[in-house]
């Protein structure tokens, strides 16, 4: 089994990464701030007016550590890779499956039936933990709803179903996601999705934990011979990590919708960690976003079982189980692709 490594997050503005030797160093005006083994990184994601020397760029091409940049407040702009690993044959199996619509819809229903299995067992366990609470009715409908537009996900669903299903059942868990924030709530309210930018200090955690992700997605789908580009659920759009996207759904309400709520939950972070930018979104600031990082981290060092392979692993290589097991059905070793069902 693949190890599991570390991420790399420089989030000081003016920072320098520079390669010593075999290790990645951390400089900021001039004083070592870190250094870091090169061989125990999987990645080093720069945010905002960080650089970054061309030794230190060659040095993690060398040992596919890739080099990701991002804006101060998380939006994604650029990654600096080695060569295209792996098989080139699983690639092409890919393009045309995606080009089938058929195929599309098949391997698109099993995401969407992860997504919306673990959205119903995020509701049901807050549920259980507050069965006094306000919510509990509320909470019990939209699970039920989730059960009932799961019968729908089988095979030979159209792929414009899915999709229906997967709005619908977004909207269902959405709609009561302000029953799972038990604490701070004035501060932290949920009123619906806002993405573009985000719009309260919630959906600004959100979304800096679905980068977080995504940027870890990406990875294993490149480890995995696969193009994050290039996705069933999610079409073919420029500069749109389709395959990415697909992979993220049945991940986010396990990996970032709870972790996000467990901060607020038990206040890790507070509503004055959050600043309005000149943009009008709402963004965490440099201590908050440290807090957060620092907290999916440690997410990811959690052990767990995986449901398919039985087997204990950090969840932190979900990613990279799930980019794997989606590659072995492209090349023909499985009748059909496994979603991550958290248990």
């Amino acid at each position: 089994m693949r190890q599991h490594g570390n991420t790399l997050y420089v989030t000081t503005q003016g920072s320098f990464v520079g390669k010593e030797d075999e290790a990645v160093v951390v400089r900021v005006e001039g004083e070592l701030k870190g250094r870091v083994p090169v061989h125990t990184l999987d990645g080093v994601v720069c945010f905002g007016q960080a650089t970054c020397s061309p030794a230190l760029m060659a040095l993690c091409c060398e040992h596919n550590v890739t080099v990701s940049f991002l804006t101060e407040h998380g939006r994604f702009l650029g990654r600096v890779e080695g060569a295209t690993p792996g098989n080139v044959l699983v690639r092409r199996e890919q393009y045309r499956r995606a080009d089938d619509e058929v195929a599309s819809a098949r391997i698109a229903s099993a995401i969407v039936a992860g997504k919306v299995a673990n959205c119903r067992t995020v509701l049901l366990r807050a549920r259980r933990d507050h069965p006094n609470g306000p919510g509990r009715d509320s909470l019990t409908a939209a699970a039920e709803r989730l059960k009932g537009r799961l019968r729908e996900l089988v095979t030979g669903t159209p792929l414009d179903v899915v999709r229906g299903v997967e709005g619908d059942c977004a909207r269902t868990y959405f709609e009561v996601f302000d029953e799972l924030i038990t604490s701070q709530k004035e501060s932290f309210a949920f009123h619906g999705r806002t993405r573009r930018p985000p719009l309260d200090p919630i959906n600004s955690l959100l979304s800096f934990l679905y980068v977080l992700l995504e940027h870890d997605v990406r990875g294993a789908l490149h480890a995995s011979s696969l193009d994050p580009a290039v996705g069933f659920l999610h079409r073919d759009r420029p500069g749109r990590p389709g395959l990415a996207l697909d992979l993220m759904e049945e991940l986010r309400p396990v990996v970032a919708d709870r972790l996000a709520l467990s901060l607020v939950n038990l206040r890790q972070v507070g509503a004055d960690g959050f600043e309005k930018a000149e943009s009008g979104a709402i963004v965490m600031d440099d201590e908050t976003r440290k807090a957060v990082i620092t907290a999916y981290q440690h997410r990811k060092q959690e052990t767990i079982t995986h449901p398919f392979l039985e087997e204990r692993i950090t969840m932190g290589l979900v990613p990279h189980v799930q980019a794997r097991l989606m590659a072995r059905y492209l090349r023909g070793d499985l009748d059909g692709y496994p979603p991550f069902l958290w248990r």
